[in-house]
């Protein structure tokens, strides 16, 4: 697996943009709001991966969730039910979008399963 993206919950977007902008030197490669009162900005560095500030998630704050990228949905999904996980959360998007599952991991924060 390959880690795709971190999400975090941000009470302030603008402030906490800064923050990843001016002091970390990252690049904003994009903001938008799903729907209302949710406004979600992703923010890369050196490498792939992305951070994702969500302004808007109620009762959420910090690190919530990690994006990993997986090669086969099925096997994966199959190893970690023989291992006693279950699922949280199926497909959600598009279709013929990206195929997506999440589990919850042991502190509370979501792993997002991504297969491209």
């Amino acid at each position: 697996m390959k880690v795709k993206n971190s999400v975090v919950a941000a009470e302030n977007l603008d402030e906490s943009a800064s923050f990843y902008t001016d002091v970390l030197g990252m690049e904003e490669v994009r903001r938008f709001s799903p729907v209302k009162g949710l406004t979600i900005a992703f923010f890369k560095g050196e490498g792939e991966a992305t951070i994702e500030l969500v302004e808007g998630e109620k009762g959420k704050k910090g690190l919530y969730m990690v994006g990993v990228e997986v090669e086969d949905m099925a096997e994966e999904i199959a190893k970690l039910k023989a291992k006693g996980v279950e699922l949280t959360r199926g497909h959600i998007g598009p279709p013929g979008g990206p195929k997506v599952a999440f589990l919850e991991g042991p502190d509370g924060v979501e792993i997002e399963l991504i297969q491209p």
